[in-house]
């Protein structure tokens, strides 16, 4: 076997409606721990796309007046280029409408039925379009509405196939007890085992009274597999496991697993492992639901008005300030992972993101990269003197912050990975203060000068690897700012003091202009 792959997923996404921040948070926190693993030499996996197959989708293709596969092709298009304008690296786009994933879903409803894991019955109860879920009626209260997204139930009575998901309650239960990583943050698990405790029902795992979707194979009444059954074994198909035989197992098993909260517990936690552990296949190592953004203290919702798209958000803050669109873009990135809702959930307003860009970005980074060179130029005309290095206690505050960063990544802590990255640029600032490099040129002290400034040039060194995963793009200006090849390696961090004597720097460009201050 060769190479084995570090494997980061996303969910598959709805396209009956176009990329909004929720799913531009999850796909953002994917790519920021892509780009930490490849930083760090590892041979890396990214999947992401969009789930097709849902009577929904069919149903706002028919509203639009268009051919239902048309639709798609155009929405999953739609998605693609904003995770690419997003600065998505992303490995694989998979479309639940290709060829070779319709062949793995029949072939798992094939053998899962052949073992006894499927079998017929017949389902009466209610269902969400929405959420393409099914209710007991146990679930339902007398509104008949849907007890997660609020809206209108239908009543379904029909035959069906069922997917003995009871089966798996005990050995599942058993495996997430003795794995405290396989979901996280903790809060998750617990609301997993929570949704377990009286047991796991036998999921419908069929649809009648549609064409639309994957045909359960030798069904003679014409049903389609039901979406959420097809829509997860996304994960397995973009391994190509039907063809390479053991060499999946270069990618397989997911490393980590990204999603919102809502569809933990009810999907991925719990249909998702038991169809593996029914197939023989191993589990995945992390799955990780993040919590939702809130707008005005209500979840998004297109009634209310409340819904922003991320590109929009990018580009006005880029017209309003004067901040080139693809550092625009960053910032957007940087806000999603400094304020990435973990445990609970978290507000989403234009105002924090702006009270962001001015603080963190324009005041703090952006600031320290621009008054650093500057005083580079004006002081030494841009090129490193003998003799330099970094201040003994300065170095050590570095090599701190920069194992606590890498830890918090590792953890998939952003906020936290973020705080900490931040405090080298808290200490350059009280560095400054205290030494007070611009004093030491004047009075001729240019040795004791460019030593202080030495410090604040490798901070800004470091800060150009560690914001990497979260502004590919500023990472890359701050590199080229400094004349270096490429934004540096994760290794290179350990090495305190790399710039050499005789390095010379590009003239200082502004990466952040304040708001309110366009062109300035």
């Amino acid at each position: 076997m060769g190479t084995r792959y570090y494997y980061i997923t996303t969910p598959i996404y709805y396209v009956n409606s176009v990329p909004h921040i929720g799913t531009a948070l999850t796909t953002i926190v994917a790519d920021a721990c892509a780009r930490y693993r490849k930083q760090r030499g590892q041979a890396v996996y990214f999947l992401t796309g969009t789930d097709e197959n849902a009577p929904k989708v069919h149903q706002v293709a028919q509203q639009q007046g268009k051919p239902t596969q048309q639709f798609v092709d155009e929405m999953a298009e739609v998605f693609a280029r904003t995770w690419q304008a997003l600065h998505i690296e992303y490995d694989v786009f998979i479309r639940t409408t290709e060829a070779r994933h319709r062949k793995v879903v029949s072939e798992v409803f094939r053998r899962l039925r052949a073992q006894g894991d499927i079998y017929e019955g017949r389902y009466a109860g209610w269902y969400c379009i929405s959420c393409e879920t099914f209710f007991a009626e146990s679930k339902v209260g007398a509104e008949r509405t849907c007890p997660d997204c609020g809206k209108p139930l239908e009543w379904r009575d029909e035959p069906c196939y069922f997917f003995r998901l009871s089966r798996y309650t005990e050995p599942l239960r058993e495996y997430i007890l003795s794995h405290p990583n396989f979901i996280l943050p903790e809060v998750r698990r617990n609301e997993t085992l929570g949704f377990m405790a009286e047991g796991l029902q036998d999921v419908a795992v069929s649809r009648s009274g549609t064409e639309w979707g994957i045909p359960v194979p030798d069904d003679p009444h014409g049903a389609v597999i039901y979406v959420w059954f097809d829509a997860l074994l996304n994960y397995l198909t973009a391994t190509d496991w039907l063809e390479r035989g053991d060499a999946y197992l270069e990618i397989w098993p997911p490393n980590l697993q990204l999603m919102g909260k809502d569809i933990l517990p009810r999907f991925h936690a719990t249909i998702w492992p038991a169809m593996l552990m029914a197939l023989g296949l191993p589990l995945p190592e992390t799955l990780y639901g993040h919590g939702w953004w809130i707008v005005n203290k209500q979840k998004m919702s297109k009634s209310l008005g409340n819904v922003y798209q991320p590109l929009e958000v990018a580009q006005e803050l880029s017209q309003a300030s004067g901040c080139a669109l693809p550092y625009a873009i960053d910032a957007f990135r940087y806000f999603m992972l400094r304020e990435m809702p973990t445990d609970s959930d978290a507000e989403f307003s234009l105002e924090g993101f702006e009270t962001r860009y001015n603080g963190d970005l324009a005041n703090d980074l952006g600031n320290l990269v621009h008054r650093t060179l500057s005083m580079w130029h004006r002081y030494f005309e841009g090129r490193l003197p003998d003799g330099v290095h970094v201040d003994e206690g300065l170095a050590a505050l570095f090599q701190q912050q920069v194992a606590r960063v890498a830890e918090a990544y590792e953890a998939v802590d952003f906020p936290q990975g973020l705080r900490e990255a931040w405090e080298i640029i808290a200490a350059i600032n009280r560095y400054y203060d205290e030494q007070a490099p611009w004093s030491l040129a004047k009075a001729g002290n240019m040795e004791r000068a460019a030593q202080v400034l030495y410090g604040g040039l490798e901070a800004v060194r470091l800060m150009s690897a560690l914001i990497a995963p979260a502004m590919p793009k500023v990472a890359e200006e701050i590199a080229r700012q400094l004349n270096l090849p490429g934004v540096p390696q994760w290794d290179a961090t350990s090495q305190i003091g790399a710039l050499p004597a005789g390095h010379t720097l590009q003239p200082p460009q502004p990466i952040f202009p304040r708001l309110g201050k366009k062109g300035g």
